[in-house]
């Protein structure tokens, strides 16, 4: 809704408009009057140019421009086929012949089937439907005046519906395809919109589940210790403040790219992790008493970022999920980069996550996303002789070889 300051700017807008249509109905008056002869060749030419004055009213307000257009085109076609039975009977010409009237009849036809079109590709709904009905009634009404005979009145008829309903589909595709078109970009910029809430999600749950799997696994070591082992407890709670730390640098890098009013490429204001930094991971997670094991095969060398975070964070929810599900004490991760691929395996001999409270939770999904989006490979079970199995493989892209 317009505020009420507006509507007077609005309609001061329009005056212009308005006046140039009604000079573009008395100048067609004039022409239209002032020409005793055929509207042929030159002659129909300023009533041809008198169609800019009708453009400014068509394009601010195109159904009152098409009411006047209607009245205008029908008192035209009247008056030019009167002149011309007037000039053709002081001619001599008894009974008057077929007048030239059809030509200003035409030329008004055309520019009204344009204002239809333009309707249909403005306004929802039955209003262009119900605007093209009328001036097509007022089109063939005023082909009485130009077109003798049955025979020739159905021709113009016909010609006049088929221009009609030409110009009406052509509008009414134009709306279409306006409409489709938006409905795409709105589309895409909601998928845009889940995509990043789907990224935040995963990276919050990968950087923040890990971190409070080993902070509640060193705060149940210092309970129990607290009285009999005070050194012990002192570093359950010093791991605890190093991984609290480590999680809130991680929270605010992400809140920081978040906040940026320009990002670049989605990138955080800070390193994101990659898999050189699984020995730092791996050193955390054995203060959680969990040994973890890596293993390193193939050529150790730097790949995409968005596959070595990709990668890390499989790893980190992988060994979260041995901390808190598995009941082990030691789990390997192996990584194997080949010329063509990155292959990681995290494996532990502990009771798997079948039956266990969220089994079948977040984690796993979010692994499965991050693989999906990079074009790999993810697997995730129980293996045959005890313990889980969790799988990813990554194709690399021949600029990483």
């Amino acid at each position: 809704m317009k505020a009420p300051q507006d509507t007077p700017r609005s309609l001061l807008a329009q005056i212009p408009a308005w006046c140039s249509g009604l000079a573009y109905a008395v100048l067609l008056y004039v022409v239209v009057l002032g020409t005793g002869r055929d509207l042929t060749g030159m002659r129909l030419l300023p009533a041809a140019l008198l169609a800019v004055l009708l453009l400014p009213l068509v394009l601010r307000r195109t159904l009152p421009a098409l009411v006047l257009l209607l009245l205008v085109s029908f008192a035209a076609t009247v008056r030019a086929d009167s002149a011309m039975a007037a000039a053709q009977h002081v001619m001599g010409i008894v009974p008057p012949a077929q007048t030239q009237a059809w030509q200003i009849a035409l030329l008004q036809a055309v520019l009204t089937d344009l204002t239809v079109g333009r309707l249909a590709a403005t306004r929802p709904g039955r209003t262009p439907v119900i605007a093209a009905l009328v001036a097509l009634g007022v089109q063939i009404g005023g082909a009485r005046y130009y077109r003798e005979g049955t025979a020739e009145f159905l021709a113009a008829s016909a010609a006049l519906f088929l221009m009609m309903v030409t110009a009406w589909t052509v509008g009414y595709s134009v709306r279409e395809r306006r409409q489709h078109t938006a409905a795409l970009r709105a589309r895409v910029a909601e998928q845009a919109v889940v995509a990043e809430r789907l990224r935040i999600a995963r990276e919050l749950h990968d950087m923040v589940a890990h971190s409070i799997g080993v902070i509640a696994i060193q705060a149940g070591v210092g309970r129990r210790v607290i009285d009999t082992q005070p050194a012990e407890a002192r570093n359950a709670l010093a791991a605890i403040e190093d991984t609290s730390r480590d999680t809130l640098a991680g929270l605010r890098r992400m809140l920081g790219a978040l906040r940026q009013a320009d990002p670049v490429d989605g990138a955080p204001l800070g390193p994101a992790p990659v898999l050189a930094d699984l020995d730092a991971l791996a050193a955390r997670t054995r203060d959680a008493d969990v040994q973890v094991d890596i293993e390193w095969r193939g050529e150790r060398r730097p790949l995409p970022t968005e596959i070595e975070l990709s990668a890390y964070r499989i790893v980190q929810e992988a060994i979260t999920n041995v901390v808190r599900h598995s009941g082990a004490d030691a789990c390997r991760v192996t990584i194997d980069c080949q010329e063509d691929d990155l292959s990681i395996e995290i494996t532990d001999s502990g009771r798997g996550r079948s039956g266990l409270p969220g089994a079948a939770g977040y984690g796993l999904t979010g692994m499965r996303e991050r693989a999906a989006l990079l074009h790999g490979d993810f697997t995730a079970g129980p293996r045959p002789e005890g313990g889980f199995r969790v799988a990813a493989r990554f194709p690399l892209p021949t600029a990483a070889t």
